[in-house]
């Protein structure tokens, strides 16, 4: 189990099992909406400096909101979005994002997290990284969704279809 904390300790979402993955995503939508978060009261920087996004994705089945869920907020970027991420109101600190169609994930910003972390396994959405800045070489990076991403989200799907 991981648990991911605001910056207060005032929320607490427990994260079981293995994470179906960890990424750094680079798209407009992730950008904007980092860009957001960070304008909020006492909010803390979560877009990294070459534009992209630390999230570790999580089944929606392995996510426990343990404290202070009463504390969190969403916020879209548009609208109409379907998108919503979710802010301890308490601290400003960024903790999920919440999807109101059928995804069956969980990305959990990853600065939430202390101690054991899984390694980052992919750069995605590159093709939107803003125009200046260098994207790191460590691990493998795609300009959209690479297969072995969307290979694991699809598996991760079909075990949660036989969890149950």
């Amino acid at each position: 189990m991981r648990t991911a904390r605001c910056l207060c300790g005032s929320v607490e979402i427990e994260a079981f099992g293995t994470p179906i993955t960890s990424v750094v995503c680079y798209c407009d939508s992730c950008q904007k909406g980092s860009r957001q978060i960070e304008a909020l009261t006492n909010a803390v920087p979560i877009l990294g400096p070459d534009g992209g996004t630390d999230y570790i994705l999580y089944r929606k089945d392995r996510i426990k909101y343990s404290k202070g869920a009463e504390l969190l907020k969403g916020y879209k970027i548009e609208e109409k979005s379907t998108t919503s991420r979710v802010v301890a109101t308490c601290c400003s600190s960024a903790m999920v994002m919440r999807f109101d169609d059928a995804k069956h994930w969980v990305p959990m910003y990853r600065a939430r997290f202390q101690g054991d972390m899984p390694p980052l396994q992919w750069r995605i959405c590159t093709k939107f990284k803003p125009e200046n800045a260098g994207v790191p070489t460590d691990i493998p990076s795609s300009t959209m969704y690479p297969a072995g991403f969307m290979w694991k989200l699809l598996t991760s799907k079909i075990s949660m279809l036989f969890s149950r």
